[in-house]
């Protein structure tokens, strides 16, 4: 059987890496002690967790490890349980929870970006759904601050309507990473990173609250580890390419005028923004696109149904097509 984590090859439940990173080694069931979230049990998740937030039709619930068990907790939890979501305007729903895990597999291992420990996990009916531990919580139960873009730049219902997370542009990001960051240069490469990353991997969803900045121990701020990464086209085949613009008048580039959708040089008009090198950037997106045969490798060896993965890497090359055009 494979790892739930990692997809490695094992006897029986999380493999010893997975087990470190999201449990501090403690053997955990693959399995959780209660059914999915249902129209006949919810009084169950109720009384017993409140949500943590509703991004987008995704319900995410609190848990607690107790003696080897994760449990559902109404304060101090330290992981987010995400089962399929419910939503008629989407499509293939049931794949939900595998979609984001290979998405945040390929981001960590393929790509080397730096992304919240992750794992499937089992409903005790046997449904699927996404679990990941917390990086805002310390060890001692108290939380790092932790700021998104959409705060950072004040957008909210109250000044930009109901779509604020969708205003603004990733350059605008990186100016306030340039601002709060010390690191700043190797942040601005990690974000840019990210961003081609959701352009390749179809995640027209990576809006401001999806990127934040958390302030460490020694007072400094940081990138957060990446999170909610899904090849988002899945379940919404008419999503937009991106969520937020890359910089204002990037709908006017030579590039999009001709095709009608971003190629390489309107990344590295991006990186140019951000203050990357034009050489270091060509070196990044070159890197991106020479993973086909990895990302293929890594999806076919998900959990993914036959069709999906399909769909899945099919995206993906069409992706890396249109960032190959001149």
């Amino acid at each position: 059987m494979k790892c739930l984590g990692c997809y490695i090859e094992v006897k029986a439940g999380y493999c010893l890496k997975c087990r470190k990173k999201l449990f501090n080694k403690e053997k955990v069931s693959t399995k959780l002690s209660f059914d999915a979230p249902k129209s006949e049990n919810l009084n169950f998740f109720q009384d017993n967790t409140k949500k943590i937030s509703i991004s987008g039709v995704q319900l995410k619930y609190s848990l607690q490890l107790k003696n080897g068990q994760l449990e559902l907790c109404e304060k101090g939890g330290a992981y987010i349980l995400k089962p399929i979501p419910e939503a008629r305007q989407l499509i293939e729903l049931n794949a939900a929870p595998e979609n984001e895990h290979v998405t945040m597999q390929i981001a960590e291992q393929i790509f080397g970006l730096k992304v919240a420990a992750n794992a499937l996990i089992y409903f005790k009916d046997g449904e699927p759904a996404y679990l990941t531990k917390r990086f805002d919580v310390k060890g001692n139960a108290t939380k790092y601050l932790q700021e998104d873009f959409a705060q950072l730049t004040q957008k909210s219902t109250h000044t930009h309507g109901e779509t604020y997370k969708y205003e603004g542009s990733y350059a605008e990001i990186g100016t306030l990473i340039r601002k709060y960051v010390a690191a700043a240069i190797p942040a601005l490469e990690s974000f840019f990173k990210l961003v081609v990353f959701n352009y390749l991997i179809s995640n027209g969803d990576a809006h401001l609250k999806n990127f934040s900045l958390f302030r460490t121990n020694e007072n400094e701020y940081q990138l957060t580890p990446a999170y909610d990464l899904m090849s988002i086209v899945i379940h919404t085949p008419h999503e937009s390419d991106v969520a937020l613009s890359l910089y204002d008048g990037d709908l006017e580039s030579e590039f999009y005028a001709k095709y009608g959708f971003y190629g390489s040089s309107d990344f590295l008009e991006l990186a140019n923004r951000l203050g990357i090198l034009d050489n270091r950037a060509k070196r990044i997106i070159q890197f991106m696109l020479n993973k086909k045969t990895e990302v293929e490798s890594l999806v076919n060896n998900s959990f993914l149904d036959e069709t999906i993965k399909e769909k899945y890497v099919l995206n993906f090359n069409d992706k890396v097509k249109r960032m190959e055009m001149k």
